[in-house]
């Protein structure tokens, strides 16, 4: 590999044994460190922890697909995705592509190819890169390190609580419909909208807790973002009941 400042972070999501093996082996090295998981969770949870310069992704994968694992990186972060697919199909491709991936390689592979798509990806600079802060009067969020805070008081979500709070900071004061929340926060898996709601109410007790009651309901449309103070006590079933 080229030289760099430091190590890149390469997360390799490949459920195969052989084929963490073999990938892990070219890639890894004096200015490349390499990670593996074997299924979309635990790749989501090293993406969060590890923070690094290149995803190598299967799509195939058990638990969460490859194109929900994407889809979840590409609300988080422009770093570069590399897809590896079973065969050589222009529709998977396109639609990879269409979703944020930075490049396709269809298996098997090429080593020297790869290598070189790799590299490639590595030098590319990262231009238009989102905001990694949001911050209001009310609310502070760090998107690179999955941290958030309400009137100075950090808040503990789950990473799916998290997507959904990018998702309504990125569009803060747009109504967002149920769809587009469950595209924003789960991707394209077959979920129940009816999960929107109530990963919303989660969310609303969480933050209200801290003061602060971020997201208003929208009547026949969804909702919107747009925080301010909460005024004066009321029970999680009040709340519940006055805004689901």
């Amino acid at each position: 590999m080229h030289a760099m400042d430091r190590s890149a972070r390469v997360l390799i999501v490949e459920p195969d044994p052989g084929a963490q093996k073999a990938l892990g082996e070219l890639l890894e090295g004096p200015e490349v460190r390499a990670m593996v998981a074997s299924d979309g969770h635990e790749a989501l949870r090293l993406f969060y922890r590890e923070r690094p310069d290149l995803v190598v992704l299967a799509l195939d994968l058990p638990e969460l697909s490859g194109w929900e694992v994407l889809a979840t990186i590409r609300e988080l972060s422009d770093v570069p995705v590399l897809i590896l697919a079973d065969e050589d199909r222009e529709a998977e491709k396109v639609r990879g592509l269409r979703a944020g991936a930075d490049d396709f390689v269809s298996m098997p592979y090429s080593r020297p190819e790869l290598q070189a798509r790799i590299e490639a990806l590595l030098r590319r600079p990262r231009a238009g890169k989102a905001p990694e802060m949001f911050a209001d009067d009310f609310v502070q969020i760090d998107h690179i390190g999955h941290e958030v805070e309400a009137l100075g008081a950090k808040i503990v979500l789950t990473p799916t609580e998290f997507r959904m709070l990018a998702a309504f900071s990125r569009h803060a004061g747009q109504a967002l419909t149920h769809a587009q929340l469950l595209e924003l926060a789960w991707g394209e898996g077959h979920r129940d909208q009816r999960e929107v709601k109530l990963y919303v109410s989660y969310l609303r007790r969480k933050l209200r807790a801290a003061g602060v009651e971020p997201i208003e309901t929208v009547r026949g449309v969804g909702y919107r973002y747009r925080p301010h103070r909460v005024e004066g006590p009321q029970t999680e079933t009040e709340v519940d009941r006055r805004r689901l």
